[in-house]
């Protein structure tokens, strides 16, 4: 079976699991609600439209179509949210129903009565979703700053110190757009980076919404003497890697692309392609252009097989892509899935930090993992 057919099929498969959990979402609502009429009509045409607003913006925006693209973006995203946290308290009444089948434990207030009780609880979980959806979507707007202090104890070219700012996973998108990305160069400015490192998923995936805002323009605003390096993540190839790449490199960053750097006669950066590559270098490849006496920072966008860096002699890995599960529980799955989902270790003589993100995929939402900003104050051997 060829790569498209794969694709396809998967594509479909996706989207045949998404209807029948919005159907399930919806069917159980209008039977809690008993409506009836014109109201049940409207009922099932606005969760409808809900439902498909996500699916339909992905390929308006691919085709430029803004005027409908951008709208059903927003509305579909928050969406999706909404139905995430319906389809699990949903699905947990429902488990509940059904142990009660079997061993009666309802209190005789619901039983008495079980359409009163049917509409009481349908309103209580809209009110706590919508409590949830906009609790997340504010705190994905509060940008925290995580400090490290770590010694590295190598000399560096007579610089005795080195200040990394790191900012993964931006998704620049109609979600992210140019208020989200000036707040995040703001952010990054303001902790006077010596260099700054963007450990891939700039891009959300399809250019044409980014091109249409110029958001690439506030990457130009980056201020770090020893300037702005990046590498590619899975989402850049989402949406065309090698016109993602050009797009980055065009307003002001350096593309590692499974090269290295030697900063400033001090100190090495090494990115990696990301896996989503057909074909990418060993890393073990990669270092030997490297002089270990020096210290070395490796961005590698998937945090795994981080056994590698620490092989490798690399001094200081960065990642990202979990975005550490975004939205509950989802950060269970994460962490069954990496090493590592999330924050701070040390394997040997290596130093690993995987980032939650700082921007948003999907969902502009963020419940369990806060949007961030790293930074790394390296001191180096006298």
């Amino acid at each position: 079976m060829s790569r498209t057919a794969i694709f396809i099929l998967v594509v479909s498969l996706i989207f045949s699991i998404y209807g029948l959990a919005n159907y399930y979402v919806i069917v159980r609502g209008l039977h809690a609600l008993r409506l009836t009429g014109g109201i049940r009509i409207a009922y099932i045409a606005v969760f409808t439209f809900l439902a498909v607003s996500f699916i339909a913006a992905m390929f308006l925006e691919r085709a430029d179509i803004i005027a409908l693209g951008k709208p059903l973006s927003w509305i579909g995203s928050f969406w999706l949210a909404a139905f995430v946290y319906f389809l699990l308290i949903v699905a947990a009444i429902d488990l509940m129903r059904l142990a009660n089948h079997f061993i009666r434990f309802f209190p005789a207030f619901i039983t008495s009565d079980p359409a009163r009780a049917a509409r009481i609880t349908a309103i209580s979980v809209i009110s706590l979703v919508a409590v949830i959806v906009i609790y997340g979507f504010i705190n994905a707007h509060v940008i925290r700053v995580r400090t490290f202090d770590i010694n590295v104890p190598k000399e560096a070219g007579g610089r005795k110190n080195l200040n990394v700012v790191m900012a993964s996973d931006i998704h620049l998108s109609s979600i992210i757009n140019n208020g989200r990305i000036r707040a995040i160069v703001d952010k990054i400015n303001s902790l006077s980076p010596d260099i700054v490192l963007l450990p891939g998923d700039i891009l959300d995936g399809d250019l044409n919404p980014v091109v249409r805002q110029n958001l690439g323009e506030a990457l130009r605003q980056i201020k770090a003497p020893l300037g702005v390096y990046a590498i590619t993540g899975n989402h850049e190839y989402i949406g065309g890697v090698e016109k993602a790449c050009k797009y980055i490199g065009d307003h002001g960053v350096k593309i590692l692309r499974d090269s290295t750097a030697f900063i400033d006669g001090s100190f090495y950066v090494v990115g990696r392609e990301d896996l989503s590559a057909r074909k990418r270098k060993p890393l073990s490849e990669l270092m030997e252009n490297v002089d270990k006496k020096f210290p070395v920072i490796l961005m590698d966008h998937q945090p795994f097989h981080l056994e590698e860096a620490e092989e490798n002699g690399v001094d200081l890995q960065l990642s990202g892509h979990t975005h550490y599960g975004q939205m509950w529980p989802f950060n269970y799955i994460t962490k069954m899935v990496y090493e590592m989902a999330y924050g701070y270790k040390v394997k040997g003589n290596t130093n690993i930090y995987v980032s939650s993100g700082v921007g948003t995929w999907g969902p502009p939402i963020r419940v369990v993992a806060d949007p961030e900003i790293a930074q790394f104050r390296l001191t180096f051997a006298e």
